[in-house]
């Protein structure tokens, strides 16, 4: 039996308000991390290939890490304002996601959280099966210079994380799980706020669109919850239409002409 889940009461007020808060610097250049990023050993790390030296792409899935128009905008699109996090975030809210990828959706998260100056810390848990190594990771960063002051001071960091599975600091708490994510997240023991679905495309990565997972999502997921993903795939929306979710199909981002939105509304 799947262990019975921690509550959390979500806000759900909303506004948009995505501006730059940095005026970085990029220079800093990635051999200088070398030192401080080792590489590790005994993970299931994928095979990259990069698009013009700045785009990660899973040689196993043949598919980017992040959308090639701009995979900032397209995080702020589709996560951020997807699940209306602009006045949602409050000292304590959860997030979890299933893909860690290249790190871009925390970053992302942690950068509105500190725009909105509260007080408090923000709880976020990522599944992932293939890890980079953070010399992959910080290559991929550097693409996004808005994220620079963010990528400099968890640049030294990304090793403990996947070493220790877990990384805290004032206004955060950021915990990682390592394997196949139909697996673990059936020790899952926390209810979230809201869930980032970023798997790889579900036409080449079906394992993380399965039912019985996202069944274990909704399990998992405040009532009042919300989730969102880039993917509007009939098998996606019906997927989480059939593990309880109120399933919404709304304007995509970039060449995506559509993404789906997701609301756990539990009247029983």
């Amino acid at each position: 039996m799947p262990s019975k889940c921690q509550a959390h009461n979500p806000s759900a007020s909303y506004c948009n308000v995505y501006h730059s808060l940095f005026s970085p610097d990029n220079n800093r250049a990635i051999e200088v991390t070398k030192e401080k990023c080792k590489p590790l050993k005994n993970y299931n790390n994928p095979k990259l290939l990069w698009r013009d030296d700045r785009i990660p792409i899973a040689q196993k899935f043949d598919d980017p890490y992040f959308s090639l128009d701009n995979g900032l905008e397209e995080v702020r699109h589709v996560f951020l304002n997807g699940n209306k996090l602009s006045n949602r975030l409050n000292n304590g809210f959860k997030i979890a996601e299933l893909g860690f990828g290249t790190g871009l959706n925390f970053l992302s998260t942690l950068w509105l959280w500190r725009l909105k100056k509260q007080k408090g810390k923000i709880f976020y848990t990522s599944f992932e099966a293939f890890p980079l190594q953070p010399i992959e990771m910080l290559k991929a960063q550097n693409e996004f210079p808005e994220l620079s002051d963010l990528k400099d001071e968890f640049y030294s960091l990304w090793s403990t994380l996947l070493e220790k599975g877990e990384l805290s600091g004032n206004d955060y708490n950021l915990r990682l799980i390592l394997g196949d994510a139909r697996r673990t997240i059936k020790q899952f023991d926390t209810l979230v706020d809201c869930w980032f679905l970023d798997g790889f495309s579900p036409a080449k990565n079906p394992e993380l669109w399965e039912e019985d997972l996202l069944k274990n999502v909704y399990r998992c997921t405040v009532n009042g919850g919300t989730l969102s993903t880039y993917s509007a795939a009939g098998y996606v929306r019906r997927n989480l239409s059939l593990a309880g979710f109120q399933v919404e199909r709304i304007s995509g981002f970039g060449r995506k002409r559509h993404m789906t939105i997701a609301l756990k509304n539990d009247e029983k």
